[in-house]
């Protein structure tokens, strides 16, 4: 599918805004007495590679990444502020890079068993532009078990690679969403600059890679911040490190519900592990 087409959403959508459901159902003070520790747990290669199977392998020679498992080695914490929960990130995050069509690929990041992500990319001559991705995240609250799903489609010439560039060059980032605990679409756009080029070590060895800073300003039906740098292996456009910070907001009925999302993660190495 051409880029700007594909329906299966943009990057950093995680905004699980079930509150007022939770206060419905349980009521203030039991809301508070019901709230435990997340049960999130890591996912580990092996299951990611499972839920994959055959798709997850290859080799392409067209200026993709081969598809299969990667393994990041990173941290994070994501928070609500109402009702009070938080949740761990890592230490080992797979990413599932699946091929899709001659063009185009996905990469899913499993932070842990309650939230994945996925990006989607597709080259556009020899630019590599992001599509769209999808989240889906889930939220246990005593006895009950909350999930979200965020669903983004970009704008054609959302860049993620592009063919050549020089420091200080910047693009416009533009994608549009919804959220199935939200009601309405939120707009999500900024700035995506080229900050330069790097040496990274992956694995023990130097990696060369591209460094890009993103700011995005959400509006609509939530409304936030998000920054984020990037590093990306030039020659497939695979992410090598990713370091950032989510802060989105909403109005419900019982008052203003905030999540943030905090996290760094580096590639362990330049080929699937599983």
């Amino acid at each position: 599918m051409s880029p700007g087409t594909r329906h299966d959403g943009s990057k950093r959508r995680r905004w699980p805004w079930f509150v007022g459901g939770l206060v419905v159902v349980l009521g203030v003070g039991g809301l508070v007495g019901w709230l435990t520790t997340s049960h999130a747990r890591q996912v580990t290669l092996h299951q990611a590679e499972a839920r994959q199977g055959a798709a997850s392998h290859g080799s392409p020679a067209d200026g993709r990444p081969a598809p299969g498992v990667y393994a990041y080695a990173g941290t994070g914490t994501e928070r609500l502020s109402l009702p009070p929960l938080s949740q761990a990130e890592g230490p080992i995050i797979p990413g599932t890079v699946t091929l899709d069509g001659a063009r185009c690929w996905t990469l899913r990041l499993d932070y842990s068993t309650h939230h994945w992500q996925t990006w989607h990319y597709c080259l556009h001559g020899t630019d590599l532009w992001e599509t769209g991705g999808q989240t889906w995240q889930l939220w246990p609250v005593g006895p009950l078990n909350f999930t979200n799903t965020t669903t983004f489609v970009c704008a054609a010439g959302t860049m993620a690679v592009p063919a050549q560039a020089s420091p200080g060059q910047t693009w416009t980032s533009r994608c549009t969403g919804t959220n199935t605990s939200v009601t309405g679409t939120t707009v999500s756009s900024g700035p995506y600059r080229l900050v330069g080029t790097t040496m990274l070590s992956v694995g023990g060895t130097q990696v060369r890679v591209v460094h890009f800073h993103r700011v995005r300003t959400d509006s609509g039906a939530q409304t936030g911040t998000e920054t984020a740098d990037e590093w990306f292996e030039p020659g497939t456009g695979l992410p090598v490190r990713l370091a950032q910070n989510l802060r989105i907001t909403t109005s419900t009925a019982f008052g203003v519900s905030t999540y943030t999302q905090v996290g760094t993660m580096t590639l362990r190495s330049l080929t699937p592990e599983g």
